[in-house]
């Protein structure tokens, strides 16, 4: 049930001052297609979920399974910390014609171990779609161990890890113990050459929304063995990277978007526009990557 091999990009979500800009939604869609990108996530934390209700979620959903058409695999992030509101969201997006889901851990009440093994075995046997589970502790107080990733990769519709800790030890713990028998996608953009050095299938990109091209060209260029070309795109890509994480994930990028004329709109509250310091730096390593501003 593996769901893609390569570059994900986890889309940003184009708002107006009252709801979703979807002409804005279908050019970057187009425009990440074009340039070669493996598969997309709708209502990723980059798409800003949290600050959506659940009907602008759907509807960014569907919009988005339409537009791509089949062309290349459509996940939905339905993540949160109420399984019955998260089974719930991911019968929508199965309904809505989602090719998988991504499924955060649960943030604030957390849970143990026992209970991310629970939470997951739930939703699982609710839906049919394939499960790539996120772990992105900086955000959700919450690490999943890879014992407990090796309990879950036993039920058959749970694929993947989106592994976010930045640790490469632990990841190469998770691929030690799996064995392949869930794939292992980099949650970090600055961190793909040394995942998929340990058996990593891609990345599920926030840089992409930008430079999708060269996202897809450095995973593909490992897998299909050329090392050094892989290594370069990651050395090129790492000072973007790093001013695209100045602030929280993801007011840089949504700036960087509308800075290229993408027209994604506003930051929804609590999230704020940047610094005019941050900004700075960000317009100079765009244009140091060669963006014309």
């Amino acid at each position: 049930m593996s769901i893609f091999t390569g570059s994900c990009t986890a889309m940003v979500t184009p708002f107006t001052e009252d709801g979703i800009n979807f002409e804005s939604l279908g050019n970057l869609i187009e425009f990440q297609i074009k340039e070669g990108t493996d598969a997309l996530l709708a209502c990723g934390t980059t798409g800003e979920p949290s600050t959506m209700t659940q009907e602008e979620r759907n509807q960014v959903i569907r919009y988005t399974v339409e537009k791509v058409a089949k062309r290349v695999p459509v996940l939905a992030g339905t993540g949160g910390n109420n399984t019955k509101a998260v089974i719930k969201a991911s019968k929508d997006a199965q309904d809505l014609g989602a090719d998988g889901l991504l499924i955060v851990t649960p943030y604030y009440n957390k849970t143990t171990q026992k209970g991310l093994v629970a939470h997951y075995k739930a939703i699982a046997e609710a839906v049919d779609l394939p499960i790539i589970i996120y772990n992105v502790p900086s955000r959700t107080g919450l690490n999943m161990t890879p014992a407990t990733l090796y309990e879950l990769s036993k039920v058959k519709n749970i694929v993947g890890m989106k592994e976010a800790s930045g640790d490469i030890v632990q990841v190469a713990e998770m691929a030690r113990l799996c064995r392949g028998s869930v794939d292992i996608y980099s949650g970090n953009d600055d961190m793909v050459v040394p995942v998929l050095s340990l058996g990593g299938k891609g990345v599920i990109s926030v840089a992409a929304n930008i430079v999708p091209r060269d996202v897809h060209d450095m995973v593909e260029s490992f897998l299909s063995g050329d090392i050094e070309k892989s290594r370069d795109l990651q050395f090129k890509l790492n000072p973007l990277i790093q001013a695209l994480f100045l602030e929280v994930n993801p007011i840089p990028v949504k700036t960087a978007l509308n800075l290229l004329g993408f027209q994604m709109g506003p930051l929804r509250m609590p999230l704020t526009d940047m610094s005019e310091q941050n900004l700075n730096i960000l317009k100079q390593r765009m244009r140091e990557y060669g963006f014309d501003l």
